[in-house]
């Protein structure tokens, strides 16, 4: 674990301006680049006027067909709202693990969520259960987590440590059975990669729907949390001797996110690094304090994701990557950067 300076906390006492207008712009952007950019054919223009023709009290011509309309606002707006959204929840609970567990290397999948989510869909697929592939992943997510949380607390000193111990155990247990389970259905195998490389396919708003709540949630309690994140980061103790609960603190935020990596899990598929890149990316261009780092990580992980969505519908067109691949590619030489990182400044 890794203590913040605290000259280093005390440059970014609030949001800054240029990093929110940033994230605001980044967001925007992609969301734009996300709706136009496709095998469809639409037209930039007439998909921009399609957009505010939805604006009440506003009227356009914009000129797309039936089709063209229903593929636009059916298909791929709600597949870049969907990224948007697994974006800043994945950010989101990176930046949260990160600063319970001092740890810049910390991601969402760190308790088992991963695992545990991809268990919940494997047994799904395997029992030829297509609908039920969302609620148990999120399902399989969320027992994971529940499990390492109670032989964390179990284990002497309830430290941040014991609590990954825990995680990493759960996480090969619940990946010995996914195992046994393909073996024992051999037929599912392509669907269960497929899966779990990650996938951003949706058809109309019901899978965004079913994320907003969690995102609301998650991102209210972080949000809430980022002042004690700030005092976590110089130490347990030091944390301590000013009024801070840290175990209280620890388990808050560690539950909130895992919740609402569950929820993002279960709809996409395992899109790795997304926790790393962002926060980290965020602390080096704007500094340690989480007041920055938890809004930041919202905005540029929506950004970020819907990025490596067009990336991976684009780069084979016709076909299309995983869209976990991209970010696997993205974020794997970043991981091995952010490591030799941090042994020099050991």
């Amino acid at each position: 674990m890794t203590r913040t300076p605290l000259t280093a906390l005390a440059k970014p006492a609030h949001l800054p301006l240029p990093g929110l207008l940033a994230g605001v712009a980044a967001v925007l952007f992609t969301a734009g680049l996300g709706v136009t950019v496709g095998p469809a054919g639409l037209s930039p223009p007439a998909v921009a006027r399609a957009l505010v023709d939805l604006l009440p009290f506003i009227s356009l011509d914009h000129g797309l067909t039936d089709v063209e309309l229903k593929v636009l606002l059916e298909i791929r707006f709600p597949r870049v709202v969907l990224g948007g959204l697994v974006g800043a929840v994945l950010a989101l609970a990176g930046a949260g693990y990160q600063g319970v567990f001092r740890n810049p290397l910390a991601d969402p999948y760190l308790l088992g969520v991963a695992a545990g989510a991809g268990l919940g869909a494997t047994v799904a697929f395997a029992t030829a259960n297509d609908p039920l592939v969302e609620p148990l992943a999120f399902a399989g997510g969320a027992v994971a987590v529940a499990i390492a949380y109670t032989l964390g607390r179990s284990i002497a000193g309830r430290s941040a440590t014991s609590l990954i111990l825990a995680g990493v155990a759960v996480a090969a247990f619940a990946t010995a059975i996914q195992t046994y389970v393909l073996q024992r259905n051999v037929e599912t195998i392509r669907e269960v990669y497929s899966w779990i490389l990650g996938r951003l396919t949706t058809v109309g708003w019901e899978e965004v729907l079913g994320l907003l709540p969690y995102i609301v949630v998650a991102g209210g309690v972080l949000f809430a949390s980022r002042r004690m994140l700030d005092v976590l980061s110089i130490g347990d103790e030091e944390a301590a001797a000013l009024g801070v609960r840290v175990p209280r603190v620890r388990w808050v935020v560690v539950l909130a996110a895992t919740a609402a990596t569950a929820a993002a899990v279960s709809v996409s598929g395992l899109v790795g690094f997304v926790g790393i890149i962002v926060p980290h990316t965020i602390r080096l261009l704007f500094g340690w304090s989480y007041r920055a780092i938890i809004p930041l990580s919202m905005l540029f992980g929506a950004a970020f994701l819907m990025l490596a969505d067009v990336a991976a519908r684009t780069v084979v067109a016709p076909g299309e990557l995983p869209i976990g691949v991209v970010t696997a590619f993205l974020g794997a030489p970043f991981f091995l950067l952010v490591l030799r990182t941090m042994g020099r400044a050991r």
